[in-house]
């Protein structure tokens, strides 16, 4: 079983005081704190080995060469993968989908081609196909959700034809919550249309959940290290072997190269002909601290731990008539993530209210803007939780949003 208490102990961040008080973190959905053992870890590859991979005989660049690869093998298990040679490093998940957008899009959506997305995904696996339909004159649908905040399952079958080249859905809405039946989603338009290609935006999955990759069926997923715990700027796309080996580079420039002469370039195989120039080693170490940190705690033990704060959440904000909760009320379909307007008061306003006590929530459209207008909605707020939270966290948050309520009131 989770001890979040004790698991706070190993985050910094947590000691810090502002105005003399502690600070509630809400918003892991953004981005998660980081552990002690995930900066030791960085700071160790800066302090004791800091140097260029791939491209030193010394020790030194041995050492970092062997500590980068070896995260590189660790994800692919992580994960589930069968080839550590399908895990793509890049930035993020958003760059890891326009990475697929640019470097298999670009070659096989053609015009006339269909594409299917959801209503509920975020920005960068929404945007990219839409941009890449009209670079193509291709064309786009958008499945739909229930009033429940579930995909409309029972319409997938007349979205997705023998036209249909890609298919492209979130594993955790990061706005609703809503875990969606990938194995089934992916059986279905497989079904369908067996050449069609599966991208999964599993950002909000991947910390939170046991994932396997292989098992899903799926052909591309993009998730990235600074939402499970470890630093910002590196993410993963685990791509097909087969179809990250047809793909055409994303950026050209050292490392990536096999062979250069006056008259042609020939590029390494995948996954090292997508990491162009020198990569955020760091970074990388750092996220394979943070994997071995999930790990040791388990994650079937970290989705259990979620779906106990979100159930008690679900029903103590629910005690609130003013309070409107939205996408799944069941806590085994719902990631940590809880979306809610409180009547008379704008999201804005009452994520200011809840700052005053260093209660940190997120407040906006969550880079979920159709989503919010699906939902008739300008703004919502968004409270999301991991591993460090506590049910003494949401007693926190009710308590500032009534605090909010009693400013804002008529």
């Amino acid at each position: 079983m989770i001890n979040a208490t004790k698991i706070k102990s190993d985050f910094p961040l947590f000691k810090r005081l502002i105005n003399g008080k502690s600070i509630v973190y809400l918003d892991s959905t953004a981005s998660s704190l980081k552990p002690q053992q995930v900066i030791e870890a960085i700071n160790e590859y800066y302090t004791r080995y800091s140097v260029n991979i791939f491209r030193g005989v010394y020790d030194l660049s041995e050492e970092a060469t062997v500590n980068y690869e070896e995260v590189r093998v660790k994800v692919a298990k992580f994960i589930g993968g069968k080839n550590e040679n399908e895990i793509v490093f890049v930035r993020n998940a958003t760059e890891a989908i326009n990475l697929v957008m640019d470097s298999w899009g670009r070659q096989n959506i053609k015009s006339g081609d269909e594409m299917v997305a959801t209503v509920m995904e975020h920005h960068a696996n929404f945007v990219t196909w839409q941009q890449l339909a009209q670079l193509k004159n291709a064309k786009i649908k958008y499945l739909d959700i229930n009033e429940d905040g579930y995909l409309k399952l029972d319409e997938l079958a007349s979205f997705v034809t023998k036209k249909t080249k890609l298919f492209a859905v979130t594993y955790v809405s990061n706005v609703l919550g809503t875990i969606n039946p990938l194995k089934k989603i992916i059986l279905t338009v497989k079904k369908i249309n067996p050449e069609i290609v599966v991208v999964i935006d599993g950002a909000q999955a991947v910390p939170h959940m046991k994932v396997d990759v292989s098992d899903l069926g799926c052909d591309f997923f993009a998730f990235s290290g600074h939402k499970m715990l470890g630093p910002t700027g590196i993410g993963i796309l685990w791509g097909r072997y087969e179809l990250l080996d047809k793909m055409v580079p994303y950026q050209f420039g050292g490392e990536m190269i096999k062979e250069v002469t006056l008259k042609k370039t020939r590029f390494q195989s995948p996954p090292y002909k997508f990491e162009a120039g020198t990569p955020h080693i760091a970074g990388v170490i750092g996220l394979g601290a943070a994997i071995d940190y999930l790990e040791k705690l388990d994650l079937k033990e970290v989705r259990e731990h979620e779906k106990e704060l979100v159930s008690y959440a679900l029903q103590e904000l629910g005690k609130d008539k003013d309070i409107k909760i939205y996408g799944p009320k069941n806590p085994e379909d719902k990631g940590g993530i809880i979306a809610f307007t409180i009547r008379g008061v704008h999201p804005h306003d009452a994520a200011q209210i809840l700052n005053n006590d260093n209660i940190c929530i997120r407040s906006g459209h969550h880079c979920a803007m159709p989503l919010h207008i699906r939902l008739n909605l300008n703004a919502s707020c968004r409270a999301s939780f991991y591993v460090y939270n506590t049910k003494e966290d949401t007693d926190k948050l009710i308590e500032g949003i009534l605090k909010a309520k009693e400013v804002f009131k008529k």
